[in-house]
């Protein structure tokens, strides 16, 4: 549907063709001139890749005959993106599935993908009198080996849940059908009186946020002194098919901060949701402040949409046919299995997750090594299917939350109700959640807002501790009748840090509590919620 819009509307267009015809023409004027000086060390390139672009930096891409052929396939990519944007009548959509569609297959079949047009690999089969080639066939079968007996990637053993990653000491103290509740244990001979309560996304393993003890959120917010309690979600099976967005809501937020308000009464609650998580934290907090629930003090929101009109190219896996024929998929199964929701994920950011990893690991036969992040996102999750189906249809085709219609308790939520101070994160490289949509925070609340835009992508930006180089982030608070600021205005305005963002946030929690305080009992005992095993449980471990 999307290439007939395109194709339709683009012959009915002869200047747009006449145009394009001079495009194709100019450019193989270009790509001639080069070619013919492309003999000569240090012949200037007519035209370079994009930054974020590095298939072809390795060294001998500047040589004959490498440097004709890179050449020859970036100019093609720039007439097919010339080609497929701003043909006039096609519909928005239509032609960000065709751009998208059309990168992909250039990205296939670029010519750093096959040994013969690859000087990298070509140089690796002199130096190894083609060993690379055979290590890479071996790491192939072995990958096959894993994917049919539905094993991780090789190496990701080396983190054992519970051994080596998510193993910042505490106990579960409730669980119910969707959550256990995690309450860490204290390091700090005092702490501040508000607890921390994270709300992690469902569509991920909570751990990403307490990864090996020296980047775990967790342990660091510990560490500076605050009690912290975790949700960790259930790994829903076909028998959870019609779990609905509002039993997320109750059955995950809400128990939570109940069991939070039980074993520190009297407090208020710093709660902090991680991308969806982030959206369902925002649809609680709007429902408690409607409702004049004032037990939260602050919201953080770490790379979390509440306005998904923008969210980027995640949108163009997300149609009313297309989500109905996955409604189809999920009918039959109760669920969406993680593989599926990984590749839509991994096509987005296909030259790094996809393509160089296949020239690394079976054309040159190098192993990358496996991290902790890299071993958490292969243990994925699945999706239920009734709040899969609310979530997509809600969220991204409605757009409820963001246009007031979102109902809880049959009655809509605002965000503009909600009343504590907001941090908000989004980070440069995200394509999950784009930090421009993120950004849209501003035009739906009114209270202070301290916005936070740092390097890296949806999860490498988040998983930030201090001391890494190379991080930075910007920040710029806009308090509640301060003048909004749009995207662009806010970059210029934004104050530069280098390194992470965990002390500045934790620097904004400290501002927002009270004086540290005796640390507290584990658990609830008086309302039956004590300890009922060593964090971080069994929900964790499902597969």
């Amino acid at each position: 549907m999307a290439f007939d819009d395109w194709l339709t509307h683009l012959s009915f267009n002869p200047a747009q063709q006449l145009k394009l015809w001079q495009g194709a023409i100019q450019s193989a004027q270009q790509w001639a001139h080069f070619a013919a000086q492309a003999h000569q060390p240090h012949c200037k390139p007519c035209i370079e890749p994009m930054v974020q672009d590095t298939r072809f930096a390795h060294a001998g891409w500047a040589t004959w005959p490498f440097n004709a052929i890179s050449q020859a396939f970036l100019l093609s990519q720039q007439w097919w993106h010339d080609a497929t944007v701003g043909v006039r009548g096609v519909s928005p959509h239509h032609e960000a599935v065709v751009n998208f569609t059309v990168r992909q297959i250039l990205d296939m079949v670029s010519p750093a993908n096959f040994w013969m047009s690859n000087p990298e690999v070509l140089e690796h089969l002199q130096k190894t009198g083609g060993a690379n080639v055979r290590q890479g066939f071996q790491n192939w079968l072995e990958d096959v080996q894993r994917w049919q007996a539905g094993l991780p990637p090789q190496g990701a053993e080396a983190y054992q849940v519970g051994r080596d990653v998510a193993m910042t000491p505490g106990q579960v103290i409730y669980r119910n059908h969707l959550i256990e509740l995690i309450q860490y244990s204290p390091t700090t001979d005092q702490v501040r009186p508000e607890p921390v309560l994270i709300v992690p996304s469902w569509i991920m393993k909570y751990y990403i946020l307490d990864l090996s003890p020296h980047n775990s959120l967790i342990k660091y917010l510990v560490d500076q002194g605050h009690t912290v309690f975790a949700m960790s979600w259930a790994n829903p099976g076909a028998a959870d098919r019609d779990l609905s967005m509002d039993d997320y809501l109750h059955l995950g937020v809400m128990d939570a901060i109940d069991v939070v308000s039980a074993v520190l009464p009297q407090r208020q609650v710093h709660a902090l949701g991680y991308c969806l998580g982030g959206t369902l934290l925002s649809i609680a907090a709007a429902a408690m402040a409607r409702d004049g629930d004032m037990r939260l003090a602050s919201l953080t929101l770490l790379a979390a949409q509440t306005d998904f009109s923008e969210p980027g190219e995640l949108a163009l896996f997300i149609d009313d046919s297309q989500v109905a024929h996955l409604e189809d998929i999920m009918w039959d199964r109760g669920y969406l299995d993680s593989s599926q929701m990984a590749g839509a994920f991994q096509w987005m950011n296909s030259n790094d997750l996809i393509w160089s990893r296949l020239l690394r690991d079976y054309w040159l036969g190098e192993r990358s090594p496996v991290s902790d992040l890299m071993a958490w996102n292969a243990d994925g999750t699945r999706l239920p299917y009734r709040m899969h189906t609310e979530y997509l249809r809600r969220m991204f085709l409605n757009n409820d939350l963001a246009s007031g219609r979102y109902p809880v308790h049959d009655k809509p939520v605002a965000l503009t109700a909600i009343q504590c101070p907001i941090y908000a994160i989004g980070t440069v490289r995200d394509h999950v959640a784009p930090w421009r949509s993120v950004h849209k925070l501003h035009l739906l609340t009114n209270v202070d807002t301290t916005f936070v835009l740092t390097s890296g992508g949806h999860n490498v930006g988040i998983v930030n501790p201090p001391g890494v180089e190379g991080r930075s982030f910007q920040v710029l608070t806009r308090l509640h009748d301060g003048p909004y600021l749009d995207p662009d205005a806010w970059l210029q305005a934004a104050v530069h840090h280098e390194g992470s963002w965990w002390p500045h946030w934790v620097s904004w929690l400290r501002a927002h509590s009270g004086e540290p305080g005796p640390v507290p009992r584990m658990g609830a005992h008086d309302a039956g919620w004590g300890p009922i095993g060593d964090a971080p449980g069994q929900y964790v471990l499902q597969k």
